[in-house]
């Protein structure tokens, strides 16, 4: 069976580092899934307009060839414990395809692009969408579900200090831009094992901006805020 791709996000992610690990952890996160010829014909739309949520089916298209192993070990548990494959959420799978469920805000029709309005979505910019689901409570959420030892409750938020210079820079970019980028960096982007160190500095992009930060103590001091250079600066719907 050969994949061929529906459409591919736009979206405020960049680059895999700093992008969320699970859909719904940073909800201010937007993007656009752009719909590719002959599926951008309207009607396959017909009826999604009023649905709250999807599932998207997509492709881990930053993986290496070859790039998967039995076991991985999840950052989420340090770094240091070994699971199957198929009992995590691993990027590096023997077909590289991924599946979340994200919130509709809503269609697009209009200037030469059709497709959909996305928030809360967990997916690098550029990537490929195979297909495409309603959400439907009834049978899509599971109560009573179990998930693998360690991950049984999501990630608890940090505590994100900014700088003099990154408040001004947040400021002038906006309420919509400023939440997505604390949502964002509130996750600790950092792998488990790296939790707990202060001093050492990272960088990422997001929404347009390119973010110094560094650990402090349990939380995280952003250092700077600058715009990226280009018109990649304004992604998303």
């Amino acid at each position: 069976m050969e994949l061929t791709p529906v459409g591919h996000i736009q979206g405020c992610f960049p680059e895999k580092f700093g992008t969320p690990r699970q859909p719904g952890l940073a909800p201010a996160a937007t993007a656009a899934l752009l719909l590719e010829p002959p599926f951008d014909d309207p009607a396959t739309l017909r009826g999604l307009e009023g649905c709250s949520h999807v599932w998207l089916i997509f492709g881990f298209h930053e993986n290496p060839e070859g790039g998967w192993t039995p076991t991985v070990r999840p950052p989420r548990l340090g770094g240091n414990r070994r699971l199957g494959v198929f009992a995590t959420r691993s990027p590096f799978r023997p077909n590289g395809l991924g599946l979340s469920a994200v919130r509709l805000e809503g269609l697009l029709d209009g200037a030469g692009q059709r497709g959909l309005r996305l928030s809360g979505h967990d997916l690098v910019d550029g990537t490929p969408v195979y297909d495409i689901k309603p959400y439907i409570p009834y049978s899509d959420a599971i109560v009573d579900a179990r998930p693998p030892s360690g991950f049984e409750a999501p990630p608890q938020p940090v505590t994100v200090v900014l700088s003099p210079q990154a408040e001004q820079a947040l400021d002038r970019a906006g309420a919509t831009v400023r939440r997505v980028i604390l949502e964002t960096l509130a996750l600790d982007p950092r792998p488990a094992y790296r939790r707990g160190e202060s001093g050492r500095s990272h960088g990422m992009s997001v929404a347009g901006y390119n973010v110094r930060w560094c650990g402090e103590g349990a939380g995280i001091r952003v250092i700077s805020v600058t715009p990226l250079a280009g018109p990649a600066g304004d992604r998303g719907p």
